[in-house]
């Protein structure tokens, strides 16, 4: 080939600049104009351990699935027992537990080995590591990564809910709020300190990421086992946020959920409460709470229930310390000033 072919040759086989102009040259969609499609809500559901978030979202995703919409109810609890009462009790194999056989045995993972439903309730646990042997949170972290290669961005769900535990310290836990993962948090507390105080930690840690320029909000509180005496009622309001609905502390409430059985059903006795909730749930607005001092906290209880009367004395070191060591001679040289 002569100098002059190979030139021209050159000349004529594409650039990469080449195919960033053609690229350029496509006129892009028209802007739509139609109405909105549906689009999925994808809701995170927080609170101390046992306080209640599994029994509150079994029986919402029941109440939800009846009334016609499409609900996929994720457990994100390391205990993995979010989905025990609407399974009548039964254990729903883990995604963790599932992906480490599967792996070992030179499988894939399929929706089949770890979605269940009921009722048109869709179900699925992400599990943990064994006790001592892992991280929680980073179990959470593998968990939704799983997801992802089932193609969890591509279902169709009207609804998709995530039990959480509230310990948003750790990263794994928090990965909805950090991650914008979801378009608002839903936190279940009580009338007594600790579930507040897991409740205030989720809207700091939803403060937090807005001013780092995340998008998710608080939609409102559960206040499960409501006894009446209104610390948490009192609390929502001192963050801004709703009550979504209150469950009272009710023994029929009590003994069917110790029995696994499903109280949020339409024409039931709980029906309206459950109905009532769905409808808070679908509409609340993700909202930006403020957050309380420990002090602030203390201060929604009386004193004689909290110990807040207690007064903070210092310690010394003859306190903590035997008299002998405190006694023994020092070996510091001191010289005598002229």
């Amino acid at each position: 080939m002569t100098l002059e072919n190979a030139s021209t040759a050159a000349r004529s086989t594409p650039t990469m600049h080449d195919y960033l102009r053609e690229e350029a040259a496509i006129e892009p969609d028209p802007v739509a104009t139609g109405p909105v499609t549906k689009e999925t809500q994808i809701i995170a559901i927080y609170g101390k351990g046992g306080i209640g978030k599994s029994f509150t979202l079994a029986n919402l995703s029941y109440m939800m699935a009846q009334q016609g919409k499409k609900v996929l109810l994720i457990g994100c609890d390391p205990k993995s027992d979010t989905t025990s009462l609407l399974f009548g009790g039964r254990a729903c194999p883990t995604i963790i537990d599932t992906s480490s056989k599967k792996k070992l045995a030179g499988d894939e993972v399929s929706i089949g080995d770890v979605c269940f439903k009921r009722d048109g309730v869709f179900a699925m646990e992400l599990g943990g590591p064994e006790v001592g042997r892992g991280c929680g949170g980073r179990g959470i972290i593998h968990g939704f990564e799983t997801l992802e290669k089932l193609g969890f961005h591509d279902w169709d769900f009207d609804y998709v809910l995530l039990d959480f535990l509230g310990d948003v310290v750790c990263g794994g836990f928090g990965l909805p709020i950090a991650r914008d993962m979801c378009q608002k948090v839903i936190v279940v507390g009580s009338n007594d300190l600790q579930s507040l105080y897991v409740a205030n930690n989720v809207c700091s840690a939803v403060e937090y990421f807005c001013k780092l320029g995340g998008n998710v909000g608080v939609a409102g509180m559960v206040i499960n086992k409501d006894d009446g005496t209104g610390e948490a009622q009192a609390f929502a309001e001192a963050v801004g946020i709703p009550v979504l609905a209150a469950i009272p502390a009710h023994e029929d409430i009590r003994r069917k959920s110790a029995n696994y059985q499903i109280v949020g059903t339409p024409g039931g006795e709980w029906g309206p409460l459950f109905e009532e909730l769905a409808e808070n749930v679908a509409t609340a607005p993700p909202l930006h709470p403020s957050t309380l001092s420990q002090e602030d906290l203390l201060g929604l209880f009386k004193s004689e229930d909290v110990g807040r009367d207690v007064v903070l004395e210092p310690a010394t070191i003859a306190d903590m310390c035997d008299a002998a060591t405190l006694d023994k001679p020092s070996l510091e040289v001191i010289y005598d000033t002229v």
